[in-house]
């Protein structure tokens, strides 16, 4: 979890360093944590599933239950308390029969005492040990000091123990807590009022639930039903495994700092605050670890951000993988490249990207032609790359990605990391899979707009609004004698949405709805200007170019060579104090210029 703090915001990191610092928390994946659990240090033995494991505790539980009760009522200071209030009730009949079984009194609330006496099994209702009723609409149930004092008091000190006698208290070894679907309403299809989304804000279950992860050395804490059955071959084995605890207590932080930092995103929403708040937390779930990071000898993992303005947003992070290899690091940053490139066109449109700048760029009413003359703009960066398309992937189009030889020799069968796509026909994903082994095959949803864009540097971050500018929001403002074609301003307009997705500094070269060649990442922008009509040749003549910045000289610089190349038009955003001379210069060669007013860098 990334937690942005404003100075004003006391913080603690895991080096004991305190706000303004910024750090990430890690949520294990459910089945990750009960990975931990099976390589830590206590053992036991996993020869049920899942369901069975616990079915076997409901079979035996009728007697030993109704033996365990009494047991309990006859001496109530020898038995073990469990607290269990659920919202999500998922498996609760299995889970408490065999705590039952294991010699547990079940004290509960509300809705889960009245599903636990539906199941026939006994319990206790929290209103019978505060001795005061559930009021204000339920928002008062557990908050008392007959429950909070029993999940609180430390067993090794001797005066907590005599408080707690002295009240008549009983303890709680174990307190089974989750909270009110928050997120699931705020985020639901027709949204919530204000009011019902704060009636959804849990109180009493996080004050529970950070209770008993503060007294885990005495208490155990369960916060998701798949830690279940770990939790009841634990408490089988009788052991006192502080690592098991120390895990189910993170565990337990970490679910109510998720569920915390959705209640503050929703809260700052219905403010009229800035975009950018003082402080937020960003909660991160781990999606899965992998091999190496950018390189092999840097570790690295891949999270999913659960912020409620990425519900439904699409993107990379959540796109269904069909077929291949795992995701690398690398894989996740160039197929990121490449879908948000492609998702730009509205046309029929295929993009292929290498090292995350997009080295071909077509569009086509026909996606065979559109790939084709894609890969064709650089067929050698191409090969080993990247490849994006805005539609639908059918039998067709996919026996040729898998047939296509490469342009450079006809004879070389074309090589692809990744295919990414809206979606595939069923044959069509057939045929693909037939390529390669390795080839991963992604589906991804298209990202929505408007999203923060977040960076990382050295002891902070960087925030701002995602570059989601279209050529339709912008004017290309005529600044030259000589006015384009439409087909050269269509030409230009295809080139500056291309020019974006390009490392700066950046240059575009395009005719006919198709990238001819590109200059990316050059300290200065002759460098770039020269690369990409090194691989426009001679189809520059008349094409359309497209700058990512203002052109700081023109006679005898970028200006200049691009219009003795043949270019036809040239859109740049101006802004340089030498603006006149680009100007001039377009007029010297009776070359079209545009300017955006838009800046597109990328670094």
């Amino acid at each position: 979890m990334l937690r942005f703090g404003a100075p004003f915001t006391t913080v603690t990191s895991p080096t004991g360093r305190t706000s303004p610092s910024i750090y990430c928390r890690i949520s294990l994946t459910d089945s990750q944590f009960a990975d931990s659990q099976r390589n830590s240090n206590f053992c036991f033995q996993q020869v049920l599933s899942y369901p069975s494991r616990l079915n076997c505790y409901r079979n035996k539980a009728t007697t030993e239950a109704a033996e365990t009760m009494a047991a309990s009522s006859a001496s109530p200071a020898a038995s073990k308390h469990a607290l269990i209030s659920l919202s999500d009730k998922k498996d609760l009949d299995l889970f408490a029969t065999g705590l039952q079984e294991l010699g547990y009194t079940i004290v509960s609330t509300g809705g889960t005492a009245s599903s636990l006496e539906k199941a026939g099994i006994s319990v206790t209702k929290v209103e019978e040990l505060t001795k005061f009723p559930e009021m204000l609409d339920g928002r008062v149930k557990t908050l008392h000091p007959n429950v909070h004092g029993g999940i609180l008091a430390r067993r090794d000190q001797i005066h907590h123990m005599e408080a707690l006698e002295k009240h008549s208290i009983s303890t709680f070894e174990l307190v089974v807590v989750n909270l009110y679907p928050f997120y699931e309403k705020v985020t639901s299809t027709n949204g919530v009022p204000f009011d019902d989304g704060i009636e959804n804000i849990d109180i009493g279950g996080p004050t529970m639930i950070r209770a008993a992860a503060k007294n885990h050395k005495d208490v155990l804490v369960v916060v998701d039903s798949q830690d279940y059955p770990l939790l009841l071959e634990f408490l089988k084995g009788n052991k006192d495994d502080q690592q098991f605890r120390r895990k189910l207590a993170w565990k337990a932080f970490q679910h109510v700092a998720a569920y915390d930092s959705a209640v503050s995103e929703w809260l700052w929403k219905q403010t009229e605050g800035d975009k950018f708040p003082p402080s937020f937390t960003v909660p991160l779930s781990l999606k899965s670890s992998l091999r190496y990071g950018e390189n092999p000898h840097q570790k690295a993992a891949f999270y999913t951000d659960s912020s409620l303005s990425e519900f439904n947003g699409g993107g990379i992070a959540t796109a269904i993988q069909h077929h291949g290899k795992e995701m690398s690091y690398n894989n996740y940053l160039d197929a990121d490249a490449a879908w948000n490139c492609v998702c730009e066109f509205e046309n029929p449109t295929c993009v292929v990207v290498k090292h995350t700048n997009p080295c071909g760029v077509a569009s086509r009413v026909d996606l065979i032609e559109a790939y084709r003359l894609a890969v064709k703009a650089d067929p050698v960066s191409a090969f080993g790359g990247i490849v994006a398309f805005n539609k639908e992937v059918n039998e067709a189009l996919a026996r040729d990605i898998r047939e296509f030889r490469s342009p450079t020799d006809g004879e070389t069968r074309m090589f692809y990391e990744i295919v990414v796509a809206p979606g595939y026909t069923e044959k069509g994903l057939e045929i693909l899979r037939g390529k390669s082994k390795t080839l991963r095959i992604l589906e991804a949803k298209k990202n929505s707009r408007g999203k923060l864009s977040l960076r990382q540097v050295g002891g902070g971050w960087l925030a701002q609004d995602s570059d989601d500018l279209t050529p339709e929001e912008i004017k290309f403002d005529l600044v030259s004698e000589k006015s384009p074609e439409e087909s050269e301003l269509n030409d230009a307009k295809f080139a500056w949405l291309c020019v974006k997705h390009v490392k700066s500094n950046a240059i575009v070269i395009a005719k006919n709805n198709c990238m001819l060649g590109m200059g990316s990442g050059q300290p200065n922008r002759v460098d770039s200007l020269r690369i990409a009509l090194r691989k426009a040749g001679d189809e520059v003549k008349g094409a359309a170019l497209a700058s990512d910045a203002f052109f700081p000289f023109a006679w005898k610089d970028a200006v200049e060579e691009a219009c003795k190349s043949g270019i036809g038009v040239i859109a740049e955003p101006g802004g340089s104090i030498r603006d006149a001379d680009a100007i001039d210069c377009c007029n010297k060669y009776n070359v079209s210029l545009l300017f955006t007013g838009v800046r597109h860098f990328r670094h």
